[in-house]
């Protein structure tokens, strides 16, 4: 059969280079591909090694150091994923090209990755911030892109502008970060640099997509691809949970804890992945696209709150096996705050999208927020841990509960109400 068209070179198992001139933002049934999944395998790593090395800060009781370098890592990690995803998601050619820039930039995550533990145990120690290693591996990622967004200038002349416009963004901030690794300063100054370094990152597509034009991205491409990274970091759950049963288990044997214990963890887990997918942003995107930046970077403290829940459970691991400074009150904390932040601020970003404030959602969080207090009270009257942590799994469940009962019939009229503004 003759004329095809462009999508005939897609069929082909060979992975000739193919012009770089954006995909079709409309396009059907566009999903994830192989290569992006195994992309994301690289954040596993990295997700991993930061919520190991910040349990183990909490659990010395260095709450401040700990929170100041899974701040550092994990942004720096959410940050690389994040401008691959939205790259990949209006320009993935798939040939060989392609593929092997995606793999360096997987090189560069790796080098991110190893550069975590220095960068906590610095903070710790009271030193300067040692992330030359974190940064090298984030600006390897960086260089890689550069050439991508280079690459489509070139060959998409309508989008030369935007594809430029980020190139330049890159640059930039890729010399500032060197200047970071030469400065090699105090967690303040680091922490600043950080933020000067983050508005030039940011200035970029921001720019780029409104100023300049702007780049062909799928909505409902880019909406899967941020739930397969929030199942990634809902592993540190799974992985927090069976470090808890291996104490537990270490500790008492098998007991009617460990049963509680494993229903806790894994529930809890469960609840925070069905909250998240309470949001259908997908054809929110698609009819709303310029919520895309408050989508896009406002999954960052999402992911962040995800990956420190496994720390937490952790934490609890260390604490059932009597290697933890802190108390059952703190170690309980160390679950049940960072599973507050994740509900409010998937509650943030649904009222955002939207663009609707439904007072039942309210009443479901402050529901979800009375049961971690409750977790915490118990903590304090000297409740067995598994007990505690099975508490604090009813939180998401509240909000599941409370919405497949009520809350998805408000939900839907919020959503064709939201929908129907936009056309």
């Amino acid at each position: 059969m003759t004329g095809v068209g462009p999508d005939r070179g897609r069929l082909s198992p060979a992975h000739h280079l193919r012009r770089m001139s954006g995909r079709d933002p409309h396009e059907e049934h566009r999903a994830a591909t192989p290569l992006e999944l195994l992309f994301d395998l690289t954040f596993v790593i990295a997700f991993g090694v930061a919520a190991s090395e910040f349990a183990h800060l909490l659990a010395q009781n260095h709450v401040g150091a700990g929170l100041a370098g899974f701040a550092f890592s994990v942004f720096s990690v959410c940050w690389a994923w994040i401008n691959f995803t939205w790259f990949a998601s209006a320009y993935d050619t798939d040939d060989w090209a392609y593929r092997v820039t995606t793999m360096l930039q997987m090189v560069g995550v790796i080098i991110l990755a190893l550069g975590i533990p220095p960068t906590y145990s610095s903070i710790a120690e009271g030193e300067h911030v040692d992330n030359r290693v974190m940064i090298a591996g984030y600006v390897v990622m960086r260089i890689a892109l550069l050439f991508q967004w280079l690459r489509a200038a070139r060959q998409d002349p309508a989008r030369r502008a935007a594809c430029l416009t980020y190139a330049v963004a890159i640059t930039v901030s890729q010399i500032g970060w060197i200047g970071v690794i030469i400065l090699n300063t105090s967690v303040e100054v680091t922490l600043l640099l950080y933020v000067v370094l983050g508005a030039v990152e940011f200035a970029g597509p921001w720019i780029a997509e409104r100023v300049k034009g702007g780049t062909p991205w799928h909505p409902r491409h880019i909406a899967e691809r941020y739930s397969l990274l929030v199942i990634i970091a809902l592993g540190e759950g799974v992985v927090g949970t069976v470090a808890s049963l291996s104490a537990l288990i270490g500790e008492r044997g098998w007991t009617v804890d460990t049963a509680l214990l494993a229903v806790a963890g894994t529930g809890l887990t469960f609840g925070l992945w069905w909250v998240y997918f309470v949001v259908p942003a997908a054809p929110l995107l698609d009819a709303r696209p310029g919520s895309s930046f408050v989508f896009g970077y406002g999954h960052i403290p999402i992911f962040g709150a995800i990956v420190a829940t496994g720390a937490g459970l952790h934490v609890a691991a260390y604490y059932i096996e009597h290697h933890s400074e802190l108390n059952s009150v703190d170690t309980v904390l160390t679950v049940a705050v960072p599973v507050a932040v994740y509900l409010l601020c998937v509650f943030v970003l649904y009222m955002y999208l939207v663009r609707h404030l439904d007072a039942f959602h309210v009443v479901l969080m402050a529901g979800a927020a009375l049961v971690l207090v409750a977790a915490v009270v118990l903590a304090h009257r000297g409740v067995d841990m598994a007990v505690c942590l099975l508490v604090v799994m009813a939180a998401p469940i509240v909000v599941v509960v409370g919405y497949e009962l009520v809350g998805h019939r408000r939900a839907v009229d919020a959503i064709d109400e939201a929908m129907s503004r936009e056309l």
